[in-house]
């Protein structure tokens, strides 16, 4: 009995955390200072910038935080890091929705 209810705890909380996805809405509103580089519609108004419309929500996140972490070091990244120490979790999670979001 004690395995089964793990097992139910543990696939509830699976579960629950992908469950959590942003929120479309924020993220576009988030998105204006995105939009000098990534273009409006997400596609890069800079040579060089990457395109960001239709990218993999999970993508979006785990590049965004490397580059808050510092973990992200070439070209731009200065730029980026500055630009994503200013992002909570939600306005990641936010911005990638938003992004992914588009076809």
């Amino acid at each position: 009995m004690n395995k089964l209810a793990l097992s139910v705890v543990l696939g509830l909380g699976l579960l629950a955390g992908n469950a959590v996805a942003g929120d479309v809405a924020a993220g576009k509103a988030k998105s204006a200072v995105c939009a000098a580089c990534h273009g409006a519609d997400g596609i890069a108004v800079i040579p060089g910038y990457p395109n960001l419309k239709g990218q993999s929500e999970q993508y979006i996140v785990s590049s965004i935080k490397a580059y808050k972490a510092g973990q992200r070091t070439g070209g731009l990244a200065p730029v980026m890091q500055a630009q994503a120490s200013m992002l909570n979790d939600a306005d990641i999670a936010n911005l990638a929705a938003y992004y992914a979001s588009l076809k």
